[in-house]
């Protein structure tokens, strides 16, 4: 596969996760209260978070910026990762999975740069874009969720320590395009990891 098509890949990926992420932060309310039903386990809402897994963030005044950077980083990292693997001529399987780390990472960072200082708040409101009252800085701007898949929903067993007798939900994450494009790059890397890695010699007419 080669560089062009892996930058193409990226392009895509970039260019829906945006457009995704521009609409519902200028058409919902922020919360459940602005939520669509599209089934009952499917839900489309307006979340937004530091940027990290599950809604984490580092503490402390520059815990924002500091992660903002060190992805920024990362993400020079993975593009390397991609050039190279595009040299050796790597198996597809490894420039797909490339191709859609680079590319969810890249969407998320391009919330946490611009968007603080593009859109003002949703809470309660219609966020609006290029703003007088932006809600934040740069490098310190909030990634756009909205995809929630509440599958299931129960209680834990008594007998269960710590968590018995609490009520959970399966899938309770809220995410985006651009996080999709990462677990499914990782989970390309782990499910076809001897075809990802394989040598070039041992790929054949399949490379």
């Amino acid at each position: 596969m080669s560089l062009r098509n892996s930058i193409l890949i990226i392009a895509i990926i970039l260019l829906v996760d945006q457009f995704v992420k521009i609409y519902i932060k200028t058409n919902f309310i922020y919360g459940e209260d602005g939520q669509i039903n599209v089934t009952n386990w499917f839900k489309i809402l307006l979340i937004e978070n530091e940027g990290m897994a599950w809604g984490a963030k580092i503490p402390g005044m520059h815990g924002k910026l500091i992660l903002t950077v060190f992805r920024i980083l990362a993400i020079f990292g993975i593009g390397y990762w991609l050039y190279d693997a595009s040299t050796k001529h790597s198996s597809k399987y490894l420039m797909v999975a490339i191709a859609l780390i680079f590319a969810g990472a890249a969407g998320n960072i391009i919330d946490s740069v611009f968007y603080g200082v593009i859109f003002d708040d949703s809470y309660g409101h219609l966020s609006t874009a290029f703003s007088d009252n932006p809600y934040g800085t740069w490098f310190h701007g909030k990634v756009v969720d909205m995809l929630y898949f509440p599958i299931f929903e129960g209680t834990f067993p008594d007998w269960l320590p710590f968590y018995g007798g609490q009520p959970f939900k399966f899938f309770n994450a809220i995410f985006n395009i651009a996080d999709m494009a990462i677990s499914t790059g990782v989970g390309i890397l782990i499910v076809f990891n001897k075809k990802a890695f394989a040598k070039k010699e041992s790929l054949g007419t399949h490379s």
